[in-house]
């Protein structure tokens, strides 16, 4: 037995022997860096390592609360003395980005904060409940220390339906919106920016993702409208309001350069020859990039598809931005729908030859295409044609089968009197183009 002992005991002391690590590297890694990583483990090339050294590290590793499982292994460098060793980690998932909303402190400050307290804080962090309260805690600690002591929590938010995030916040609730203001921007004052979009904001409980796309929708349009198309919310950040209950939401705007609009193509089939709808586009190349013009055309043209029976009728514009020559070209793409067509007349208020009138007068054909505006623009004409003496009011409804793509149009005739009666005496035979 004493031989035994005494063999063995050199095998004990070289597996106990440190030597120096000549070489650190990680696999595994998704979210995090191998310099964070490294950070973590408290190992350093250079200096001297045994395996209990490695098993130290790999539980530094696994309390940080950021990998699921962590090892290692290690082996004499090649042509060295020193060791080679890497680290094999898997990581935490699902990892979220982080932001916060309505702390009274700078983001850069409490984001700084936590980068010195966690070496893997970032853009993204596993959304444990261990991590999440760790960091409210510091937080918390945080503002305690500037003299403003608040609960904070740390709570994972659906964004979207497929979009999650992670917000530090007060505990007491989501806050709501106090006041916006702009900076940054010079080309639209910010009182114009202020009336289009504060009656959206005020008072809406406050979230980034909700935020911009308010300003998507209420304060982008304002720049496109005057050829700023690369505007950016490059800021959002926010404060305390100290007079009401809320935040002061200040957005930093980036206007970019003016674009004009350059080429205009349409792409795909068109029921209506190219050339007519460009025309009715009244697209001007070469002038200011006017979205809200642009916008306008489309309606026009679209106007000019539910003539054609294409009544749900859209029309999709792709942008094809050139920042060296500061333009913007279109390629406009038609999104038909189904083509409707022409069914019944029916008529109201009128006698038998009165009726007649009307038919010969009416233009469109049963099974034909059916034109939109026709009714109406019919009522206008037979009122200024005066094919009726004393003819009141008169209106057009529309009846859509939605299955058979078929529409019904009854027109309604009222006397200009309730005693003359609705037997219109017709004075024009002239069909209503």
């Amino acid at each position: 037995m004493l031989a035994l002992l005494l063999l063995s005991t050199p095998v004990f002391a070289q597996q106990q022997k440190k030597w120096p690590i000549e070489r650190l590297t990680v696999e595994g890694l998704k979210n995090y860096s191998s310099a964070q990583v490294i950070a973590a483990t408290g190992l350093k090339v250079g200096q001297l390592a045994g395996k209990d050294d490695f098993d130290a590290a790999r539980d530094r590793l696994l309390a940080s609360g950021v990998f699921e499982t962590a090892g290692y292994r290690f082996a004499p460098a090649a042509g060295s003395s020193g060791y080679a060793a890497s680290f094999q980690v898997v990581e935490v998932e699902p990892a979220l980005p982080v932001r916060f909303e309505g702390l009274n402190a700078p983001e850069a400050e409490i984001t700084a904060l936590l980068r010195r307290k966690d070496p893997f804080f970032g853009a993204k962090i596993p959304a444990t409940e261990a991590i999440l309260k760790r960091h409210a805690t510091a937080i918390e600690e945080y503002l305690a220390a500037k003299g403003q002591p608040e609960r904070i929590t740390g709570k994972v938010v659906a964004d979207s339906p497929d979009q999650f995030a992670i917000v530090f916040r007060p505990s007491a609730g989501p806050p709501k919106v106090a006041e916006v203001r702009f900076e940054g921007n010079t080309v639209v004052p910010s009182s114009a920016l202020l009336n289009s979009f504060a009656g959206v904001a005020y008072g809406t409980v406050y979230s980034e993702p909700a935020f911009r796309q308010m300003l998507e929708a209420g304060v982008r349009p304002i720049y496109e409208a005057r050829g700023r198309i690369r505007v950016a919310f490059a800021g959002i950040r926010t404060e305390k309001a100290k007079e009401v209950e809320g935040l002061i939401v200040t957005v930093t705007v980036v206007e970019g350069a003016s674009y004009d609009l350059g080429d205009v193509r349409l792409a795909g089939e068109w029921p209506v020859p190219a050339k007519e709808l460009l025309k009715i586009g009244g697209f001007k190349t070469g002038d200011l990039a006017k979205f809200d013009d642009v916008e306008a055309g489309v309606e026009r043209m679209k106007k000019r598809l539910r003539r054609e029976g294409y009544m749900r009728a859209a029309i999709r514009v792709g942008r094809g931005i050139d920042d060296e020559k500061k333009s913007v070209a279109l390629e406009i793409h038609p999104e038909l729908g189904p083509q409707f067509l022409f069914g019944t007349l029916t008529l109201k208020g009128l006698d038998l030859h009165g009726e007649a009138a009307i038919k010969k007068l009416w233009a469109m054909k049963e099974g034909k295409p059916f034109n939109a505006d026709y009714p109406d623009y019919f009522l206008i004409q037979i009122k200024q044609q005066g094919v009726f003496d004393e003819l009141g009011d008169t209106s057009a409804s529309v009846k859509t089968d939605e299955q058979n793509h078929v529409v019904d149009v009854t027109l309604n005739f009222r006397p200009a009197s309730t005693e003359s009666g609705a037997g219109f005496p017709a004075t024009s035979k002239r069909p209503v183009p």
